[in-house]
């Protein structure tokens, strides 16, 4: 699942890893990932850190705290490059961060890193 309140960055994450064999589900906050995620399982979340309603990282404790998303990769997606942002992250359960703008590869590379073969 891809969560961003921009609809380019859900494109783009979709146009990187839908011609690799993913299917993507999207979601433009927080809540609305939370909502859909707990009627269907995903095998990664890629989120964005500042969104509307819930953040990445509010969302990241919401999926942590739920058995099913314990260990579901989850990379948070962002612009922030501050090292406290990303201990949040860590300290929420995030597993991975990028920084925006990311290429295709690098999302290829850290997707390909996090999810099991």
């Amino acid at each position: 699942m891809t969560v961003d309140d921009a609809a380019t960055m859900r494109k783009m994450v979709r146009f990187t890893l839908k011609p690799t064999g993913h299917e993507i589900l999207e979601a433009s906050d927080g809540s609305e990932a939370l909502t859909t995620l707990r009627q269907q399982p995903v095998d990664l979340v890629i989120t964005d850190v500042n969104m509307p309603n819930m953040n990445g990282i509010e969302l990241t404790r919401e999926l942590r705290a739920l058995p099913s998303y314990r260990n579901v990769p989850i990379i948070l997606l962002t612009t922030e490059s501050d090292p406290e942002k990303k201990n949040q992250g860590r300290a929420a359960g995030a597993t991975g961060w990028i920084v925006k703008p990311f290429n295709q590869e690098q999302l290829l590379s850290v997707v390909t890193k996090v999810l099991p073969n």
